[in-house]
């Protein structure tokens, strides 16, 4: 059978400019040879909707412009993913759901069984779960029909996300010729070969064709690679598409596997993560209205990454550098955020804040009186830069990008209303050692230096005091980053990671600083996730709470 995959970047809530797209990916498809098209999980709304879903009219007018897709179908059916309203009295007000649009109208649908409650996923505040998947017939075939989580229902011995019901067994036992799954599926790191393998498992246990079509782009946090793929009846994979891009394919069911594609997908960790983070940057600008995007250089490594990209999601002459040097700013750190502006063929400005710093001085000096200067007078300096990038980001209309890396953020190496003043935090889901490796691998890539070398040379260094170098009060980055993966991204107590071979005295300073600055992170601004367990959407940790583990 030719199916066509749609694999498409919606917009969350955008109706019309969805329906347009998918409208041309239909018709694209259909004069390919497509004789059956289907698109990602909720491809009309957007993935995902959250609190949209429970707007008064959100679900009517979802099914409106489901309807009026539908009424352009004609001979060739379009399978596409979409929210209908439950008219039962009971459950919740809204199913996520698949339409079979065929010759005008929607000749039938299947409902998504089961509704993910991890991580980043909360369907189950929304949806209605339906009882079994739905097995469309259509030119002499039985098509299961599952959506995204349907085929995960047993992902692993021991995995905390198994569900009561499996939707795969049911299909088994009923019988199908192909297997169609409809997927929004967020990226991390190390995500698509667990995916294709979790799809050639459920290929092989049905011993039929499973064509799986996901989502492409950024939608806030969330940044979705595409790579549908198609598996034969053995698993082994058959088709692949794009990473990272939208793309409209028609393959054929029947076909042999392509040789060069057998086995699990073998990206680049470091190429996956700088295409994802241009991705979610450009998505979360463009979706939003930004064109243009401003960072400030301090001629360290975390702006000048973001600086570059930047450039690779809205082009040199959309990104504006400004140093704001201080009057203890090292004249290194000058000069090499200089050369990287010139690496990178961006507009460049510099705007000295020391009288500001000193104004300000000078307004609290009499409330001051009697006490030594300290940290305070440290975050002056980060907060009157953030006041002026602010400034700048009104007055030109430029999205301001924060610059703090993982790292940073988990211990709270960051001011509030300083250099975390911003839209987006690019970078926040990076560790410093993925900063340092991403950064030489952009220079690699480029067979030039992008990201000067003093940059990456030189130890890391806020600049808030004199002689100031990040390990002056934090670890050398190679074990700090081994120490939070531990603490944050695997859930491990303080004495298991004693028991791993960290000094004590480490592990209570570090989960001490994680625990206290959880308010900081509260109020930043929402991070590129790129990792299983990212701060912000899918991590829950209260502000007040005195538990030590």
């Amino acid at each position: 059978m030719r199916i066509g995959l749609a694999q498409l970047n919606p917009t969350v809530g955008d109706l019309a400019g969805n329906l347009a797209r998918l409208l041309s990916a239909y018709r694209e498809l259909v004069a390919a040879g497509a004789e059956l098209v289907i698109t990602p999980e909720l491809a009309v709304c957007g993935y995902p909707p959250r609190d949209l879903l429970l707007r008064s009219r959100f679900v009517h007018d979802v099914e409106n412009a489901t309807a009026e897709l539908a009424a352009a179908t004609g001979e060739v059916p379009l399978l596409v993913g979409t929210v209908i309203a439950n008219s039962r009295e009971q459950g919740r007000r809204a199913y996520n759901a698949a339409a079979f649009c065929h010759h005008g109208r929607v000749q039938q649908l299947a409902r998504k069984c089961l509704l993910p409650t991890y991580d980043v996923f909360d369907e189950d505040r929304y949806f209605e779960p339906a009882e079994a998947p739905t097995i469309i017939v259509h030119a002499g075939r039985r098509l299961g029909v599952t959506i995204c989580e349907d085929i995960w229902a047993n992902e692993s011995p021991g995995d905390t996300r198994l569900h009561r019901f499996d939707p795969v067994a049911h299909l088994k036992a009923q019988g199908i010729d192909l297997l169609l799954n409809l997927s929004a599926s967020p990226w991390y790191e190390g995500k698509a070969a667990h995916r294709e393998r979790i799809v050639a498992a459920v290929a092989r246990e049905l011993g039929v064709p499973l064509v799986y079509c996901n989502a492409v782009g950024g939608n806030d946090e969330l940044i979705f690679d595409g790579r549908s793929i198609v598996a034969a009846p053995d698993g082994a994979i058959a088709h692949r598409l794009a990473a990272f891009a939208e793309e409209h394919r028609v393959i054929d069911t029947g076909l042999s596997p392509s040789p060069d594609l057998a086995g699990s997908p073998a990206p680049s960790p470091l190429a996956d993560i700088h295409a994802a983070l241009v991705l979610g940057l450009r998505d979360y600008a463009h979706k939003s209205g930004f064109t243009r995007a401003l960072v400030a250089l301090s001629g360290g490594i975390d702006s000048a990454l973001v600086a570059e990209l930047a450039v690779a999601a809205f082009g040199p002459e959309n990104v504006i550098g400004v140093s704001l040097p201080s009057a203890i700013s090292s004249e290194h750190s000058k000069d090499d955020a200089r050369a990287l502006a010139q690496n990178l063929g961006i507009r460049f400005e510099t705007i000295a804040i020391a009288d500001t710093v000193g104004a300000a001085e000078r307004a609290l000096a009499p409330v001051f009186a009697g006490r030594a200067p300290d940290d305070t007078e440290e975050n002056l300096q980060a907060r009157t830069r953030g006041v002026l990038m602010m400034a700048l980001s009104n007055k030109f209309g430029a999205l301001l990008l924060t610059t703090g890396n993982k790292s940073e953020v988990a211990v709270g190496y960051c001011t509030l209303y300083g250099d975390m003043c911003g839209g987006l935090a690019v970078i926040s889901d990076l560790f410093k050692t993925q900063v340092y490796a991403l950064s030489r691998w952009i220079n690699e890539r480029a067979g030039r230096e992008i990201i000067p070398r003093n940059t990456i040379e030189k130890p890391p260094s806020a600049e808030l005091r004199p002689g100031q170098v990040d390990q002056d009060s934090l670890p050398p980055y190679e074990l700090l980053d081994a120490l939070l993966r531990g603490y944050i991204e695997e859930g491990k107590s303080r004495a298991d990671l004693v028991a791993e071979g960290f000094a004590p005295e480490t592990v209570r300073d570090i989960c001490r600083k994680v625990d206290l600055n959880e308010y900081k992170r509260k109020q930043a601004a929402p991070g590129l996730k790129i990792t299983p367990l990212a701060f912000g959407v899918g991590r829950r940790i209260p502000i007040v709470q005195k538990y030590v583990g």
